[in-house]
């Protein structure tokens, strides 16, 4: 089983493309937000569960009904939520922003919500291969203390972990502190991803060379491979003995990308377990260039479809076969 831990939000997506802002000034109505399921662990353990991969949600959602929506979202596509914690706060809102290219910004509505309030569980059940952390779960106290306590553990136990800190900056008071926390994670991590905006916000720096000085460090920090996604260009990987392999993206009509990091997560795990059983440490270090080249494949196959529609829908296996 992989266990994935983190936030479960609602997005409130614009039913159209329009800005919010331009429109207001000149006299248009606003655009209709629709709700959607999502946060950034949520989507990974949804696509993790439409893949086919036994998954685990672990957190802390409300009992309002935006909570009972998450929760029937997981179960209609397998994962078990026997993890979950429940609360009478509200759910995290994150008012989402479409722009022209089918990026997404977002603001949130986070103060007092369920989530925050997540604590370290007692144990994870027998048998668990992979723990899956990121995004807003490891920002926002007093929960995120809880979710390091949990990485720290369960990777000291000899369980296989992975990370993608999605950065959110508008939920990030002190930058540099929480650039020396994510750096205190990385001796903990089996597997890094992250996208080259949060490489960039992570290194401080827009300069190329600056940006590959840090991704050097943090794979020597702990990690056996790190792999960047570049937006719609595609995937690539740096591995303990210093090479980067890069696969391209797949060529897709977008609609939005919500949700497209998310299932590279849940595409990157599946596929590791499923097909090359490489979820520890050692086993990542060993694949060879193939393996890697069909792993980012599939998870750039999986991205792009998920880029195809509106929100985070990821796919089902069968739409990969």
């Amino acid at each position: 089983m992989i266990v994935v831990a983190g936030e479960a939000l609602i997005d409130l997506v614009p039913e159209r493309t329009s800005n919010a802002t331009a429109s207001a000034t000149a006299g248009e109505p606003l655009p209709s937000l629709r709700p959607a399921r999502g946060g950034g662990p949520y989507n990974t353990a949804l696509a993790l569960g439409r893949l086919g991969s036994p998954t685990a949600f672990c957190s802390r959602v409300s009992t309002d009904g935006f909570g009972e929506a998450l929760l029937e979202g997981l179960r209609k596509d397998c994962v078990d939520t026997a993890l979950v914690q429940r609360g009478g706060e509200p759910t995290t809102l994150a008012v989402a922003s479409i722009g022209a290219d089918g990026s997404a910004g977002y603001g949130f509505y986070v103060q007092g919500t369920a989530d925050r309030l997540f604590t370290l569980p007692p144990s994870l059940p027998e048998g668990v291969r992979a723990l899956s952390l990121g995004t807003c779960s490891l920002v926002l106290e007093p929960g995120a203390s809880a979710y390091e306590e949990l990485l720290r553990r369960e990777a000291a136990r000899g369980v296989f972990t992975t990370l993608d800190p999605n950065i959110r900056a508008g939920l990030i008071p002190d930058a540099d502190a929480y650039r020396a926390r994510f750096r205190g994670w990385l001796p903990h991590i089996g597997l890094l991803k992250l996208s080259i905006e949060d490489a960039r916000w992570l290194a401080d720096s827009e300069d190329t060379a600056d940006v590959e000085t840090a991704l050097g460090e943090w794979l020597a920090a702990g990690p056996a491979a790190v792999v960047l996604t570049h937006g719609g260009e595609g995937l690539s990987v740096r591995r303990q003995d210093g090479s980067v392999l890069f696969v391209p993206g797949e060529r897709v009509d977008i609609v939005d990308t919500i949700g497209a990091g998310d299932t590279v997560n849940a595409a990157l795990l599946h596929r590791l377990a499923e097909h090359h059983q490489a979820l520890s440490a050692p086993a990542l270090a060993k694949l060879d260039e193939a393996a890697w080249r069909d792993v980012l494949g599939f998870a750039a196959r999986a991205a792009a479809i998920t880029c195809s529609r509106a929100g985070a829908e990821p796919p089902y296996a069968s739409e990969l076969a």
